[in-house]
């Protein structure tokens, strides 16, 4: 498949198999209630694809551990990438893994930094077949104890919504960049039931089963709500031509932080705006200032 037509294919599309995608047609029509379900399945299954060629110098080049996340008592596998006091701390998006930001990675070690990045549970080589956002925000936690002081932390998708929540929390952090982020729990739902072809009825209802799961309204993770207790100076950039992420929520989401920059880019898509090289300079210039 194309290069152009990738980037305008949402994820689930693009790497769901089309039974599963019939399936939750067949179930919308049947019952908005039992495609909810089917559909909380799905948003919670990471989607597993082949290592990348652009990640395999990274892959090859760190020190890799794994460990026990203390609460969840699930395992993430760390990378360990370069060796500096000046460290940041990279989060991989859905279904991403530890070098997905290779490209990144490999820019600032030039310029003098090391970076820690993770595999999320059932992301990458960590085991499992469900995670959830808690997890990777856990993780963020646990590694600034592990391996902290970070100079920056960096995040795409929905780990950029984990690090607006996390530096909401007190992570300490001179500087903050987050790539393709969703600014809304609600939107983001909406979003991907559309993709699954389903109806607004599923999405609310999915959105309700979240709500009752964890026993609270799951919009407080949103990156639009956490960015107004940010500080940290931000750097916001978003593809206008994201099909997974509407461009809008880097607008909402730049308009609650404090100190933050907008940085809009057009024909990278959701996943090959990590590899741009200019998109690459602006954050390593960003992080350097």
């Amino acid at each position: 498949m194309a290069k152009k037509h990738k980037d305008k294919t949402p994820i689930q599309q693009l790497l769901l198999p089309s039974y599963l995608l019939y399936t939750g047609k067949v179930l919308n029509w049947l019952s908005p209630f039992l495609a909810s379900k089917f559909a909380a399945k799905l948003f919670l299954t990471p989607l597993n694809y082949k290592l990348p060629q652009r990640e395999k110098e990274m892959d090859s080049n760190s020190v890799q551990s794994k460990v026990i996340l203390p609460k969840s008592n699930r395992e993430i596998v760390i990378y360990e990438y370069g060796k500096s006091d000046k460290k940041v701390l990279l989060v991989h998006g859905w279904s991403g893994r530890g070098t997905q930001l290779s490209k990144i990675a490999e820019a600032l070690l030039k310029l003098g930094f090391s970076t820690v990045s993770f595999d999320a549970p059932a992301h990458g080589k960590a085991p499992g077949k469900m995670s959830m956002m808690p997890h990777f925000i856990e993780a963020i936690h646990f590694l600034k104890k592990k391996h902290g002081p970070f100079h920056s932390i960096v995040g795409h998708s929905l780990g950029g919504m984990s690090t607006l929540k996390v530096l909401k929390e007190g992570f300490p952090a001179n500087k903050a960049v987050i790539i393709g982020t969703a600014n809304s729990i609600t939107k983001l739902t909406e979003e991907f039931v559309q993709n699954l072809h389903m109806d607004k009825e599923v999405a609310y209802l999915l959105k309700s089963n979240f709500d009752e799961k964890f026993g609270q309204d799951m919009d407080n993770y949103s990156g639009a709500i956490s960015a107004q207790s940010v500080f940290t100076p931000t750097l916001v950039i978003h593809d206008k031509d994201d099909v997974d992420v509407n461009y809008r929520c880097a607008e909402e989401i730049h308009k609650q932080l404090k100190s933050s920059e907008l940085y809009l880019t057009e024909g990278l898509g959701h996943r090959r705006i990590l590899g741009d090289p200019t998109v690459i300079n602006k954050i390593t210039t960003f992080i350097t200032a």
